[in-house]
């Protein structure tokens, strides 16, 4: 426990230090080639399908993912260099999950919402990614026939606001969503405390997506909570099963093999969460002894989302 703590100040100082240099950060983003180009955002008849053609993600497809922000290494290997250079990295880490009859999908997590230390202007404890930096990212998913996860820490802020920020991205077909319930944090200051979120809150969240993927006729998305404590989630076996969802609960705690494998354990098996789908994230510099693709793949249920921070 006390390993973990050093670990998430480290974390979280990188937060902090990220909220200062940021607006320079977009503006040396939109200094650069394309960095505006709407072509980003494509429609026509064929904006209805998954990066491979195909409808659904999830029970079909495996999906190994990046997790991060360019803000700072710290928030995650995603934001490690420029997309490209992240993508080449996640293509050969995922290049060991391949197996036959499972067709894979590679996934850049963008942290989306970043929580803060500090309030900032409006007292909610977070920074939300510039559209500028949200773009450039959703390029080089397509260019990487990728999935783009948007990824919420929402501070003192709800996720509902902002999955309805985000709303332009989600309505395309690539671009999926993530919740933080870690960093969803009312009446404290992220960091300082573990958050939580209701299964109310969860279910606002899913029929406003839902609807999204109804009214658009978009093919599947992915809507993950991460959760590495019991009670970070409340009340699960409340939380409702959405059309055009593929609702997965990814086990996102760091520590040695054992811990790890007993945490997804205890998660997967439960009788609320065993109706949904599940995800295994895997931390290169905080895990110890890091687990292989192999020793993953070995877990049961195995899990159909495998993150990498």
């Amino acid at each position: 426990r006390r390993r973990e703590l050093v670990v998430q100040r480290r974390r979280r100082a990188a937060v902090v230090a990220m909220v200062v240099p940021l607006a320079a950060f977009v503006a040396g983003l939109m200094s650069g080639a394309g960095a505006g180009d709407s072509s980003s955002r494509p429609g026509g008849s064929d904006a209805a399908v998954l990066p491979d053609g195909e409808r659904r993600i999830f029970p079909g497809h495996r999906v190994v993912a990046f997790y991060g922000a360019p803000q700072a290494a710290e928030l995650g290997e995603l934001g490690i260099g420029r997309p490209s250079s992240a993508v080449r990295r996640l293509r050969k880490q995922a290049a060991a999950y391949r197996r036959p009859g499972t067709p894979q999908l590679l996934g850049l997590e963008l942290i989306a919402t970043i929580a803060n230390a500090s309030p900032g202007q409006d007292g909610l404890y977070r920074t939300q990614q510039e559209p500028e930096v949200i773009d450039r990212y959703l390029r080089a998913a397509r260019r990487a026939k990728a999935l783009l996860i948007l990824d919420v820490q929402p501070g003192r802020a709800d996720f509902l606001s902002e999955a309805k920020r985000l709303r332009r991205w989600l309505e395309e077909p690539d671009v999926s969503l993530a919740l933080d319930p870690e960093w969803r944090t009312p009446d404290a200051v992220p960091g300082q405390v573990i958050g939580s979120v209701t299964s109310g809150e969860v279910n606002q969240v899913s029929d406003y997506v839902a609807q999204i993927v109804k009214r658009g006729d978009l093919p599947q998305k992915l809507l993950v909570l991460h959760q590495f404590t019991a009670d970070m989630i409340q009340d699960p076996d409340q939380i409702l099963p959405r059309r055009g969802l593929a609702l997965t609960f990814n086990v996102d705690g760091f520590g040695d093999r054992p811990n790890k494998v007993s945490k997804y354990d205890s998660f997967a098996r439960r009788p609320e969460t065993r109706r949904f789908h599940h995800g295994f994230k895997l931390f290169y510099k905080e895990d110890t002894n890091l687990m292989s693709p192999r020793q993953v793949l070995g877990l049961r249920p195995q899990p159909r989302l495998v993150v990498y921070e």
